[in-house]
């Protein structure tokens, strides 16, 4: 079965997405996810978007979500009825919600618009945030049961993803949930079991995973950072 790479955070940066696919082809990869945050507010994103719709001869065509920064520039332009960018107001004011208006064509937002949250391949759904919300920061230390509650609203065993940027592994091992009910016919106790389950966090930029799920091996990569030009009188 295919190997799977799977990477977040580029934020418009067309070097850091070179230098990941410069890595992949040392490995035997045939499906690339990029779960959001393709864009961001430091750098014009033209380059990057215009390479993932038109990959050159030869690349991985990548299988692209949205994630939160698509999210705030997609309410920001009224692709989110009345809503605004107000989460990224609140974060950073509103000299970043127009940094990032900068940053984003407008010709490029049909294309934003119609990518999906996420996908389900097999037993595994491959998310920015979590089945509950696209800035959904899901880390190593979450709590567990909020890790199962999100495994459970998708009713998978491997949930990939990339809001918090960490690259983790946080195994729920398979056990049951015990519940005592009370009721007219008296108190009487349920038990529910819960199969072994996985929630991946698969990096953000140069940090990406590789994921086989034939084997269900999984190893965490970066890739080596790319080659950038010095300035004048700067080191």
């Amino acid at each position: 079965m295919a190997r799977w790479a799977l990477l977040s955070g580029l934020r418009g940066d067309l070097d850091v997405y070179e230098a990941v696919l410069a890595d992949l082809r040392r490995h035997r990869v045939e499906t690339l996810f990029l779960l959001g945050d393709l864009i961001g507010l430091e750098r014009d994103c033209r380059a990057l978007l215009e390479r993932l719709q038109h990959p050159r001869r030869g690349e991985l065509r990548p299988h692209c979500i949205y994630g939160w920064w698509e999210e705030q520039v997609l309410a920001e332009r009224g692709y989110r009825g009345e809503r605004r960018a107000e989460a990224l107001r609140r974060e950073s004011g509103e000299d970043a919600v127009q940094a990032l208006l900068r940053a984003v064509d407008p010709g490029f937002m049909d294309w934003l618009a119609a990518l999906r949250f996420g996908f389900v391949e097999l037993d595994c759904a491959l998310l920015h945030g979590s089945s509950a919300d696209v800035g959904d920061s899901l880390g190593s230390a979450t709590d567990p049961l909020a890790l199962l509650d999100r495994l459970t609203r998708m009713d998978v065993n491997r949930l990939f993803t990339a809001r918090s940027g960490e690259q983790f592994s946080v195994a729920l091992c398979g056990g049951g949930i015990t519940a005592r009910v009370r009721d007219l016919e008296g108190e009487r106790q349920l038990r529910q079991s819960v199969p072994s389950r996985q929630v991946i966090g698969v990096g953000r930029g140069l940090h990406y995973t590789l994921y086989d799920p034939g084997t269900d091996h999984l190893v965490f990569r970066t890739a080596p950072g790319p080659a950038r030009p010095h300035r004048r009188g700067f080191p």
